[in-house]
């Protein structure tokens, strides 16, 4: 049988020009973002407290596929092979100012009561109803999985934790002087690296930035191989102020630092599908590429973060199961492990049945090591799987990672010591995040469950039943958490949009389950977070343990799998599928609730306003 060779992989942007003038090859044909408002019964979201409205639809356009790409004819939708890295479209969201973040101590606002609805809330505590003096703490500059200033990263921050690496004279200190902060070197729109393809900066953008309100939402959102930064409080929100194309990688995750973001800086870092990390400050247009050709790890960037209160180290999760700490002003040089090759954690060992070791930490690098003169900074091995997402507790003591071998970690990252593990019911996890109080722990995977894990108590609390395939983010609503209440969120790959309320005592835990298992990470929590569980009469112990205030050095760390008949399940207050394409991503601000999915729609669905959002949906559902 005769096959067609594949077309012709062209070395550069020029090589492809020439043969398009010749008529060789097609042109690539780029499309504008489009910003539509569609209205109708299909477009509103309808929980107890009102009707939350889609304000706008912002579909992002697709790149077509580079010229040096190879082409993928007739793809097998059933193939094992591994497929190239892509993850849809994510947002990180940034507000320069501070009217976006949600009240302290988080309580419900006004602003989401319907006179229309009768409806009596969930969350009804008194400010001044069951506080202690230590509640009211100051905000944490990074605390949540998400990229959000004025939403889950604004969370309380108990206690003060220490900075990463703190007592190591060989990591570099802070930038005082905020005039004087670092730049990277690189002027991204006239690069001529053969990483990038192109990069279109907006002919206004020094105006568009002047004349903008300084409460509004900049986006930088992926798509395939571009990345956008948008403009989400401009009326011409879908003319983008940047738009990159690269070449040979697309973008997988992207984090904003919060420390150091002012209105003539912001620090932003992305994660590709090529290993390679980019450090790039939007409005220079300076950029510098970290982990350049994968000399320190070569395999796609599936998450990254900036570590808390840190203004030049971030973590970045790679696929082959290793977290890596990197400084963004330091050169890169081939990684060799170091000699002692501690593994944390090595007498509680076990094994998740495919003869891999899980309950430890291989440190290949350590954090306080004196060879600091080049990245990485830290380097650890959780896995041989996959590590899908993590991110970090309100106290910036704490990191929860997920994998594709179904294991949750809680990790103390600033010892490098791994406390807890926990399992899925089966199937890798996909997504994680914190509670506002950091109490508890969002999962969800491919079980299609997200499972609430209590960080005190050492245990599974409900899990969650609502979605019919993959959970692919969770979030917390932190305007409408306090204490004893909270409203969390979550997507998947059925486009389905859920939202669930949780109440600390609207779920009787099975007799099974009701005791606390001794030693757990509560026992290195401020009391703060221990104080709902410090009256526990019966601990489950180890045979060689005995009954102590003293913390248990010989802690549980592997848990074992909570059967589904023994753990409670929580329904969801709303479901509706709100997209024709898998959704990726999900986010609450303090007027919206914002998703995306992975063919670049972006929608911001408002919340309800002193029953206007109501009176709306009447008249449009009449209509």
């Amino acid at each position: 049988m005769f096959v067609l060779p594949p077309p012709p992989r062209y070395p550069s942007q020029a090589a492809y020009n020439l043969a398009v003038a010749n008529g060789q090859a097609a042109p690539m044909i780029e499309t504008n973002n489009i910003l539509s408002h569609p209205t109708g019964p299909q477009y509103q979201l309808v929980v107890g407290e009102g009707t939350y409205i889609l304000k706008e639809d912002l579909h992002l356009a697709t790149p077509p596929p580079h010229p040096s790409e190879a082409p993928v004819v007739n793809p097998n939708p059933l193939a094992t092979t591994p497929q190239p890295a892509t993850a849809g479209t994510k947002l990180s969201l940034l507000s320069l100012s501070s009217r976006t973040t949600p009240p302290v101590p988080l309580y419900r606002v006004d602003t989401n009561r319907s006179g229309n609805t009768g409806y009596h809330a969930s969350i009804q505590e008194h400010p001044s109803e069951g506080r202690t003096s230590g509640d009211a703490g100051a905000p944490s500059s990074d605390g949540g999985d998400t990229s959000v200033t004025g939403s889950a990263r604004a969370t309380l921050s108990v206690g003060s934790a220490p900075a990463f690496g703190e007592g190591n004279a060989m990591l570099s200190g802070a930038t005082k002087d905020i005039g004087k902060r670092r730049k990277p070197k690189n002027n991204i729109a006239k690069s001529n690296s053969s990483f990038i393809s192109r990069c279109i900066v907006h002919e206004n953008l020094s105006k568009r930035l002047q004349d903008r309100p300084s409460d509004g939402y900049f986006a930088f959102a992926n798509i395939n191989r571009a990345f956008q930064w948008l403009d989400l409080s401009s009326p011409h929100k879908a003319e983008h102020l940047t738009k990159i194309l690269f070449t040979k990688g697309h973008c997988l995750c992207h984090d904003i630092n919060q420390i150091t973001k002012s209105q003539s800086h912001i620090d932003l870092i992305m994660g590709f599908s090529t290993g390679e990390i980019i450090w790039f400050e939007p409005i220079s247009q300076k950029y510098t590429r970290l982990n350049k050709n994968g000399i320190i790890n070569p395999t796609p960037v599936s998450e990254i973060r900036w570590i808390p209160g840190s203004e030049n180290l971030f973590l970045a999760a790679h696929m082959d199961g290793s977290l890596v700490v990197y400084d963004k002003e330091k050169d890169d040089a081939p990684f060799l492990p170091e000699e002692y090759n501690v593994h944390t954690n090595s007498s509680s060992e076990s094994s998740n049945g495919s003869g891999e070791v899980t309950a430890k930490i291989h440190i290949d690098k350590s954090v306080h090591s004196k060879n600091q003169k080049c990245n990485p900074v830290s380097f650890w091995k959780l896995s041989n799987q996959r590590i899908n997402a993590f991110a970090f507790s309100p106290d910036n003591r704490h990191i929860a990672v997920v994998s594709e071998d179904g294991t949750l970690r809680i990790i103390d990252y600033l010892k490098e010591e791994l406390l807890d593990l926990y399992s899925s019911y089966y199937g890798g996890f996909i997504c994680v995040c914190w509670s506002p109080d950091g109490k508890y722990v969002l999962t969800g995977g491919q079980d299609d469950l997200v499972s609430i894990w209590s960080v005190a108590e050492a245990t599974i609390v409900a899990r969650c039943q609502g979605h019919q395939s993959w959970v692919t983010a969770v979030c917390f609503d932190p305007w409408r958490c306090d204490e004893k209440n909270y409203r969390f969120g979550s997507v998947g790959e059925d486009c389905r949009l859920l939202l669930w309320d949780f109440s600390v005592g609207m779920l009787h835990r099975p007799k099974a389950s009701s005791v606390r298992q001794r030693g757990s990470v509560s026992s290195r929590l401020n009391p703060l977070q221990r104080q709902e569980t410090q009256n526990t009469t019966s601990s489950r112990l180890r045979s060689n343990s005995a009954v102590s205030a003293e913390v248990d050095d010989e802690h549980i760390i592997d848990h074992p799998v909570v059967p589904r008949a023994s753990t409670a399940m929580l329904p969801p207050v709303m479901s509706k599928v709100i997209d024709v394409d898998p959704l990726c991503w999900v986010e609450f601000t303090s007027e919206s609730i914002i998703t995306s999915c992975k063919s670049g729609h972006i929608r911001t669905w408002d919340r309800p306003r002193d029953g206007t959002n109501e009176s709306d949906a009447n008249i449009s559902t009449m209509s």
